[in-house]
């Protein structure tokens, strides 16, 4: 069985050198891309109408990342310091004014000052989700509507920060719909998964079969294992309904499914 320890994952030294540079930058975000209006293609949102807001720096280094062109500190000079005005009016633009849900993504968003962001869409009915490792915790998380925690397993190569992880729950308190998502490539990230899960009972947990093919950052049409993905997906309903953890919910992500590894859908 997986044991959960309270080892600490320490930051990576780009991020900290991004938060620490946060007023040179005058409270500007550092974007990666913005893109939509497409689908949200993974956990509790799935296939629901979004605008990606993707940030771009990450204080982890996953094995299998599948969007190292908003975390490798060498695509740096690609990341855009935005004012949230600039950010909002493409918003806007990509969403035809019509108020629908803004997912933040990364990189680790939680590393950029997002608060102005959200409180600037919430005034115009926007609503807003944001998915994060949960290794930096915000005061700002009790601002959104969706927090994903989504702690990374034995086979990305981290070690997961549960003090941080707690202290990101602390944050959020009871307004935002809270909740776990898992990538699951094998037995001891769903041991892992498992026993995350039960530190956190009260937390719908998600479960999400892992690419094993994620595209390399200058490759934005990298041809992908689509046999390899189902049989995974496969395999981890099989392991859930085997186990009869039925307070999981297993989903692979819709959007690979639909356009592969392609970028910006």
């Amino acid at each position: 069985m997986y044991r959960i320890t309270t080892e600490s994952h320490g930051l990576d030294r780009t991020a900290v050198r991004d938060r620490e540079t946060q007023k040179e930058l005058g409270g500007k975000i550092r974007i990666s891309e913005i893109f939509g209006p497409t689908i949200q293609g993974e956990g509790v949102l799935i296939g629901q109408p979004t605008v990606f807001v993707r940030t771009g720096g990450c204080d982890y280094r996953c094995s299998w990342c599948d969007s190292l062109h908003a975390v490798d500190s060498q695509f740096r000079d690609t990341w855009q310091p935005m004012a949230v005005d600039a950010i909002w009016a493409q918003v806007e633009h990509l969403s035809g004014g019509v108020p629908l849900m803004v997912s933040l993504s990364g990189g680790n968003p939680a590393i950029q000052p997002l608060d102005g962001l959200i409180a600037h869409g919430h005034q115009r009915g926007y609503r807003f989700a944001l998915e994060t490792q949960g290794s930096i915790a915000r005061d700002w998380f009790a601002e959104l509507d969706v927090l994903v925690l989504s702690p990374k397993p034995p086979s990305s190569g981290m070690e997961t920060d549960w003090k941080a992880l707690d202290d990101c729950l602390e944050k959020a308190g009871n307004k935002p719909q809270t909740l776990l998502k898992f990538v699951v490539f094998d037995e001891a990230d769903y041991a892992y998964a498992k026993a995350a899960s039960a530190r956190y009972p009260h937390l719908p947990t998600y479960l999400q079969p892992g690419n094993h093919t994620p595209p390399p950052p200058e490759d934005v049409d990298a041809v992908i294992d689509m046999d390899g993905i189902m049989s995974r997906v496969h395999w981890l309903v099989d392991r859930v309904m085997q186990d009869r953890w039925f307070a999981a919910t297993v989903l692979p992500q819709l959007h690979v499914l639909l356009w592969g590894n392609k970028r910006g859908v």
